[in-house]
């Protein structure tokens, strides 16, 4: 069977699977356009479970369009704390600010209009336009990427941005009516039966009995991801520098990785105790004992942290920290999650 009949024949057992298994999801309870560009953002590199609770913190604070336009960085990056990839809410806001301004207030309909708004890629522009509006064009994510792979025995890199353009474009060329239902019946498919890690769950699968790849016994070998990620490795001594009930933070810089950020001093080396002194002393600070809190391991896409951790018992402030208590820290401080294990400590 070609690759195109394949594909066409895949449609209608997707979208009937999917409206009699799809998981109940807060964003799925209505079309709001808003609320599936929120979780769209939300699941971009984040677990489902994990986004729940985000998602319904985020639209307590800021339910319309018009309050995530206007909201202040600070208090959007702390409704965002603990997600990461942060440049996902600035971008969020920026969006919002131009749809208030060129839209009304409304999220534009159609894919051309959202792929033009600051954060939103084809993959994004395409889940909302075709599940809020029904709009026929394709979502293709890695679950998306994974499912067709499998179906038409693929072997071309996932990884690789051609084989993206080139199944968006096949998927183009049959998109069903119910683009919606399509579009999160691939995903779902991906993510709940056709899983990216272990053997896929084809006994329960609709498109069993068309699958070149389970036909072939390839899903193991499919889909193909030939290019690997080099992270850089950097090692960090954090401080939770305490004075009576106040604690350091500092803000980080307004470009690069965490911008404009909280997070506890630290120097970007592993220090021993016996340097804790000269760290101190270059910070203007005195301090007793110091007690080990742990180390961490934290991964972004580009960079791994390797941390260790120390609480000493400062006995002044300085000019080169702010000093809060614990409570601010917790209520209105944005501290990214390579962070948040030295916060528990506090």
């Amino acid at each position: 069977m070609e690759e195109k009949e394949l594909m066409r024949k895949m449609r209608m057992p997707i979208i009937k699977w999917y409206q009699q298994n799809k998981r109940e999801l807060p964003w799925r309870k209505e079309k709001e356009p808003y609320h599936i560009w929120l979780s769209e953002i939300m699941l971009q590199q984040t677990r489902i479970e994990a986004v729940k609770q985000y998602y319904k913190r985020f639209l307590e604070q800021l339910p319309t369009i018009q309050d995530l336009a206007e909201v202040e960085e600070q208090e959007l990056l702390k409704l965002w704390e603990g997600l990461g990839y942060y440049n996902r809410a600035r971008n969020l806001k920026k969006a919002a600010q131009v749809i208030q301004e060129k839209y009304k207030g409304q999220m534009p309909k159609h894919y051309q209009d959202l792929i033009a708004l600051p954060g939103i890629g084809e993959y994004t522009a395409g889940a909302i336009s075709s599940i809020a509006y029904n709009e026929p064009v394709p979502a293709v994510d890695g679950n998306v990427l994974r499912v067709v792979s499998r179906l038409i025995g693929s072997k071309k890199d996932v990884l690789d941005n051609k084989t993206k353009k080139e199944f968006t474009q096949k998927l183009k060329e049959i998109m069903p009516e119910e683009a919606g239902d399509f579009n999160e019946g691939l995903m779902e498919l991906g993510e709940l039966i056709c899983i990216p890690n272990g053997e896929p769950l084809c006994e329960k699968c609709p498109l069993q009995e068309i699958c070149v790849a389970k036909r072939e016994k390839l899903t193991a070998e499919i889909p193909v991801r030939n290019q690997k990620i080099k992270r850089k490795k950097e090692e960090k001594t954090v401080f939770l520098l305490t004075y009576q009930n106040k604690i350091a933070i500092r803000k980080r810089k307004e470009k690069g990785l965490l911008a404009n950020l909280y997070e506890f001093p630290n120097v970007d080396k592993k220090i021993t105790r016996k340097e804790i002194k000269s760290i101190l002393q270059n910070w203007f600070l005195t301090g007793e004992q110091a007690e080990k809190i742990g180390v961490h391991h934290h991964i972004f896409s580009h960079i791994e942290w390797d941390m260790i951790g120390y609480k000493v018992k400062v006995n002044d402030t300085n000019q080169e920290f702010i000093w809060v208590e614990k409570e601010e820290i917790l209520e209105k401080y944005p501290i990214p999650g390579a962070f948040v294990p030295f916060r528990k400590k506090i």
